[in-house]
């Protein structure tokens, strides 16, 4: 009975301020639906990042003249499986490297008198950054070795736009949060003020903190959470008509992958709920003292 009483004063609030709750509303939306997107491709190309990561290796190549002995290329690997920067080695022979190429490039190979790929390794690290830490542990290069290949200028840009993607995700959801809770409050605001009298006839026929202030709390978990779901509706008539229409596909990979849609649509509900609550609850520490 009382939560129905507190519900209905606080729809009654917002019915009589409907200017200043449709606009804070709508910001709200607006807030939640850019948010959902950058949640979506956000996550899309940290995860994109994340598989190139894995892509990166360090490519060990032995000798072929003269031909690195077995010994050799068993000390090469036991020594790289005791860094603690190795994530796991995997040895690729001549005949192997040949297959590889034969499939890959079937003209190059054509008409070859002899097999002159050497034997290889393929070194994943522990984490990307960790390439050079793996690229040191081979030098100077430990005979049987000929050369290593990092694809360093690949994996610093990679690594480089990773960390941008991050920063830049960071940032604009702390700037949209902020500025949710910012509209939200000054719509508290403006309620308290537009029912100041009211309030003041509430104190003196004796009413408790917590019916004053609990319609105020659920007005301002109501505009949260209602422009929280206005913001999904629109996200999946966007996902369900505007992708479709302009034929967009990120990728094909199941590896690279955007957080699912039920989960993002959860994750601004409860957001729209934290704002709606978090403003309405600075706004009457700060606005309405009883």
């Amino acid at each position: 009975m009382r939560l129905r009483l507190l519900v209905s004063e606080a729809w009654r609030s917002l019915g009589a301020n409907a200017s200043t709750t449709f606009a804070a509303m709508v910001t709200v939306l607006v807030g939640m639906f850019l948010l959902g997107l950058f949640i979506a491709l956000g996550t899309w190309t940290v995860s994109w990042s994340n598989h190139v990561k894995k892509q990166l290796i360090v490519k060990v190549e032995y000798t072929t003249n003269p031909q690195a002995t077995r010994q050799q290329e068993t000390a090469v690997i036991n020594k790289l499986n005791s860094t603690t920067s190795v994530k796991h080695v995997t040895y690729v022979s001549k005949e192997e490297a040949l297959r590889r190429m034969t499939k890959k490039y079937p003209e190059l190979v054509h008409g070859l008198p002899y097999n002159p790929l050497p034997d290889s390794l393929e070194v994943a690290p522990a984490r990307a950054e960790d390439l050079d830490a793996v690229v040191a542990t081979l030098h100077p290069l430990p005979k049987g070795v000929a050369s290593i290949v990092t694809g360093k200028k690949l994996s610093s840009r990679v690594l480089k736009v990773a960390h941008v993607i991050e920063v830049i995700f960071t940032i604009a959801t702390a700037i949209l949060l902020v500025a949710a809770t910012m509209l939200i409050a000054n719509t508290i605001r403006l309620a308290i003020f537009s029912r100041r009298r009211e309030i003041e006839v509430m104190k003196l026929v004796g009413a408790t903190n917590w019916f004053i202030r609990g319609p105020f709390m659920i007005e301002g978990l109501l505009v949260g959470l209602g422009g929280a779901a206005l913001a999904v509706f629109f996200l999946v008539l966007g996902k369900e008509i505007a992708l479709p229409a302009l034929n967009l596909e990120f990728s094909n990979d199941p590896d690279v992958q955007a957080l699912a849609f039920p989960v993002i649509s959860l994750i601004l509900l409860v957001m729209g709920l934290a704002l709606g609550a978090l403003g309405s609850g600075v706004t009457l520490r700060r606005f309405l003292r009883v």
